[in-house]
C-alpha cells in the first residue's frame, strides 16, 4: 500500500519519498487511519517496525492545518525513555515536516544537559518530545504547560517503566487534560503497561505487529565459539577479515565497552563507546560520527543504544549476550532494516552455550555456530 492511501497530504508524501520509503509498514497501515480519526491506539511493536512514522505522520497531518500553539502550551506530547530516542523522534518529525506550508515546531528535551537552552527554545512548540524527568523539571520551572495537550504518545512505554519512570509518568498524567487522544507503543504488554492501558486509553484500536522474538528474515545470523581470553582478538579479526566499515558492538557493561574501545584503537580500528557514563554531548557526537562513517565501530550498552536508528546498518556483534531472548532480538534488529540485508554475529563462550540455546529456542531459529580453534589470531 502506498503512503497516499491513509489520506496524507502531498507535502507529507513528498517528504516520505525523499526519506526513501515506498510503502507502508504494517503498523503504519493500521495506525495512521485510526489516529487521523481521533482514535486511541495501542501498538505492540518492536523497535524498527516503523512506529515513529506511524504516529509522526498523522500528528503532522492534523497539526499543520491548525494555528500554532500558544506560548508554552504544547499540543502534542511524546514521552520517551532515553535522550537518544528523543533526538531520533525529533529528527523524524523534522524530516517529515520539511514541505509543510504551515510549520509544526517540534522540540526534544531531556536530562544530562543544561535546562536553560531548552527553556528558551520552548516558545511556540507544537510537539514536545521529552523524557519524563526533564519534562517535570520544565513544568516546575513554569516553562511548559500541559493543560492543552491534545495528543499524548507513550513511545517504548515498557522501557520507561523498566527504567523506574512510573511515578513520574503518573504525575504527568495528572497534569494532562482528561479529554485527549492517547497513543501507546510498547514491545510488550502486561503488568503496569496493562494498568496504563486500562486507566488512560479509551476503547483503543489495538495493533500487534509481530510476535515476540520474531527475527527479520533479512538478518544473516552466525555465532563463533570462543574462549573468554580470545574474545577481543576474535572481534578484531572479524572486523578486519570481513572489512567491516560500520559495525555496532554490544557489551553488557560500561567497563567492558570502554575496554573494547581501548583495544580496538590500539590496533588501528577507529571506535567510540556509547553508554550512560558519557556526557550527552559525547554521546551525540559519537553517534553522529558513526552515522557519518567517520567511526568504524560503535560499542554500546543496551540502555544507551535505545534510539540508534540507522537505516542500512550492515553489522551487529554481540560481544556479550544479553540477559533475555527479547533483548537479543532487539539488538540484532538494529540491522536488516528497511528491506536491506544485515549480519548479526555473536561471540559464544562455553559459559554462554546453554543460554544461547534458550535464545535460539525462543527465537524459533537455529543459528550456525562456527569453531575458532584453527583461526590464526596472532597479532590481533
Amino acid at each position: 500500500m502506498s503512503f497516499a492511501a491513509p489520506g496524507l497530504s502531498q507535502a507529507l508524501q513528498k517528504a516520505i519519498k525523499e526519506q526513501g520509503y515506498t510503502a507502508l509498514y504494517p503498523i503504519q497501515e493500521q495506525a495512521i487511519p485510526a489516529i487521523l480519526k481521533g482514535k486511541d491506539v495501542l501498538g505492540i511493536a518492536q523497535t524498527g517496525s516503523g512506529k515513529t512514522a506511524a504516529f509522526a505522520l498523522p500528528i503532522l497531518e492534523l497539526f499543520h492545518k491548525k494555528t500554532t500553539s500558544k506560548n508554552r502550551f504544547v499540543k502534542a506530547l511524546v514521552l520517551v525513555p532515553t535522550r537518544e530516542l528523543a533526538v531520533q523522534v525529533e529528527e523524524t518529525f523534522y524530516n517529515l515536516s520539511l514541505h509543510l506550508t504551515q510549520k509544526v515546531k517540534t522540540l526534544a528535551v531531556y536530562g544530562g544537559v543544561s535546562i536553560n537552552p531548552q527553556m528558551m527554545k520552548l516558545s511556540g512548540t507544537d510537539v514536545l518530545v521529552a523524557t519524563p524527568g526533564r519534562l517535570l523539571d520544565l513544568v516546575e520551572h513554569n516553562a511548559v504547560k500541559l493543560s492543552e495537550v491534545e495528543i499524548l504518545v507513550l513511545d517504548e512505554a515498557d522501557k520507561m517503566l523498566n527504567l523506574g519512570f512510573k511515578e513520574e509518568m503518573d504525575r504527568i498524567f495528572g497534569l494532562l487534560p482528561a479529554k485527549r487522544q492517547n497513543l501507546l507503543f510498547s514491545a510488550t504488554l502486561g503488568g503496569d503497561i496493562q494498568t496504563i492501558v486500562d486507566t488512560q486509553l479509551h476503547n483503543p484500536v489495538t495493533i500487534a505487529v509481530e510476535a515476540e522474538a520474531s527475527v527479520p528474515e533479512l538478518i544473516d545470523q552466525v555465532a563463533y565459539r570462543v574462549t573468554p581470553e580470545k574474545k577481543g582478538p576474535l572481534l578484531r579479526y572479524l572486523i578486519k577479515q570481513e572489512n567491516m566499515e560500520q559495525v555496532l558492538v554490544f557489551a553488557s557493561s560500561i567497563r567492558t565497552a570502554d575496554n573494547i574501545v581501548g583495544k580496538l584503537k590500539k590496533h588501528g580500528i577507529e571506535a567510540a563507546a556509547l553508554h550512560g557514563d558519557k556526557s550527552q554531548g559525547a554521546r551525540t557526537e559519537a553517534l553522529k560520527q558513526f552515522k557519518a562513517g567517520k567511526i568504524r565501530v560503535l560499542v554500546a550498552t543496551d540502555l544507551a543504544s535505545r534510539g540508534i536508528d540507522i537505516k542500512f546498518l550492515p553489522y551487529v556483534i554481540n560481544y556479550e549476550l544479553p540477559r533475555s531472548p527479547k533483548d537479543y532480538v532487539h539488538r540484532i534488529g538494529r540491522t536488516g532494516r528497511a528491506e536491506a540485508s544485515g549480519k548479526a554475529i555473536s561471540l559464544i563462550t562455553p559459559e554462554d552455550a546453554h543460554h544461547f540455546k534458550i535464545i535460539q529456542k525462543k527465537m524459533g531459529k537455529q543459528v550456525t555456530i562456527v569453531a575458532t580453534d584453527d583461526l590464526d589470531l596472532q597479532g590481533m
